[in-house]
Protein backbone atom coordinates (compact mmCIF):
# COMPACT_ATOMS: atom_id res chain seq x y z
CA UNK A 1 0.00 0.00 0.00
CA UNK A 2 1.06 3.51 -0.49
CA UNK A 3 0.10 6.96 0.45
CA UNK A 4 0.73 10.55 -0.67
CA UNK A 5 2.18 13.16 1.78
CA UNK A 6 -0.89 14.46 0.95
CA UNK A 7 -3.34 12.10 1.74
CA UNK A 8 -1.43 11.32 4.87
CA UNK A 9 -1.68 15.16 6.00
CA UNK A 10 -5.77 15.43 5.00
CA UNK A 11 -6.25 11.62 7.15
CA UNK A 12 -4.21 13.64 10.45
CA UNK A 13 -5.88 16.61 9.65
CA UNK A 14 -9.14 14.79 10.23
CA UNK A 15 -8.07 13.27 13.28
CA UNK A 16 -6.79 9.82 12.26
CA UNK A 17 -4.16 8.39 14.24
CA UNK A 18 -0.99 6.53 12.44
CA UNK A 19 1.87 5.16 14.04
CA UNK A 20 4.73 6.73 11.70
CA UNK A 21 7.43 4.66 11.35
CA UNK A 22 10.66 6.65 10.42
CA UNK A 23 13.39 4.07 8.88
CA UNK A 24 16.17 6.72 8.32
CA UNK A 25 19.27 7.32 9.86
CA UNK A 26 19.75 9.39 12.82
CA UNK A 27 21.78 12.13 10.85
CA UNK A 28 18.94 12.37 8.70
CA UNK A 29 16.13 12.99 11.75
CA UNK A 30 18.14 15.81 12.48
CA UNK A 31 17.60 17.33 9.08
CA UNK A 32 13.85 16.75 9.14
CA UNK A 33 11.12 14.68 10.69
CA UNK A 34 7.57 14.52 11.59
CA UNK A 35 6.55 14.76 15.63
CA UNK A 36 5.69 11.53 16.95
CA UNK A 37 7.60 9.34 14.94
CA UNK A 38 9.02 6.08 15.62
CA UNK A 39 12.98 5.63 15.07
CA UNK A 40 13.80 2.49 13.81
CA UNK A 41 16.89 2.25 11.35
CA UNK A 42 16.34 0.26 8.01
CA UNK A 43 18.76 -2.01 9.38
CA UNK A 44 17.03 -2.52 12.54
CA UNK A 45 14.04 -3.69 11.43
CA UNK A 46 14.21 -7.16 11.06
CA UNK A 47 15.64 -7.25 15.19
CA UNK A 48 12.22 -5.00 15.55
CA UNK A 49 9.63 -6.50 14.17
CA UNK A 50 7.95 -7.52 17.81
CA UNK A 51 8.21 -3.92 18.24
CA UNK A 52 6.69 -3.08 15.19
CA UNK A 53 4.12 -5.70 15.35
CA UNK A 54 3.05 -4.49 18.36
CA UNK A 55 2.37 -0.54 17.29
CA UNK A 56 -1.00 -0.09 16.88
CA UNK A 57 -2.14 0.46 13.15
CA UNK A 58 -2.43 1.90 11.19
CA UNK A 59 1.46 2.22 10.28
CA UNK A 60 3.17 4.16 7.63
CA UNK A 61 6.70 3.85 7.04
CA UNK A 62 8.99 6.97 5.86
CA UNK A 63 12.51 7.57 4.45
CA UNK A 64 14.10 10.55 2.48
CA UNK A 65 12.21 9.65 -1.03
CA UNK A 66 10.32 6.57 -0.56
CA UNK A 67 12.66 3.74 -1.43
CA UNK A 68 13.67 2.40 1.55
CA UNK A 69 10.41 2.98 2.79
CA UNK A 70 8.93 0.88 0.21
CA UNK A 71 11.73 -1.90 0.73
CA UNK A 72 10.43 -2.24 4.49
CA UNK A 73 6.94 -2.12 3.33
CA UNK A 74 7.63 -5.12 1.41
CA UNK A 75 9.50 -7.07 4.07
CA UNK A 76 7.35 -6.05 6.47
CA UNK A 77 4.06 -7.66 4.47
CA UNK A 78 5.99 -10.54 4.01
CA UNK A 79 6.17 -11.07 7.39
CA UNK A 80 2.30 -10.47 8.01
CA UNK A 81 1.96 -7.05 9.04
CA UNK A 82 0.40 -4.32 7.21
CA UNK A 83 2.15 -1.05 5.90
CA UNK A 84 1.75 1.66 3.79
CA UNK A 85 4.83 3.15 2.44
CA UNK A 86 4.93 7.58 2.45
CA UNK A 87 5.55 7.86 -1.65
CA UNK A 88 7.99 10.42 -1.88
CA UNK A 89 9.13 10.07 1.75
CA UNK A 90 10.02 13.41 3.79
CA UNK A 91 11.61 15.25 0.83
CA UNK A 92 7.94 14.95 -0.69
CA UNK A 93 6.19 16.08 3.67
CA UNK A 94 8.51 18.97 2.70
CA UNK A 95 7.86 20.39 -0.68
CA UNK A 96 4.27 19.15 -0.89
CA UNK A 97 3.25 19.78 2.80
CA UNK A 98 5.48 21.58 5.14
CA UNK A 99 7.98 23.78 2.80
CA UNK A 100 9.52 24.90 6.19
CA UNK A 101 11.45 21.87 6.36
CA UNK A 102 14.88 21.43 4.35
CA UNK A 103 15.16 18.75 1.65
CA UNK A 104 18.33 16.49 1.38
Amino acid sequence: MEITPQELKARMDAGETFTLLDVREPHELAISRLDGIVSIPMGQVPSRLEEIRSAPAPLVVICRTGGRSGQVCDFLAEKGISASNLLSGMNGWATTVDPSLPTY
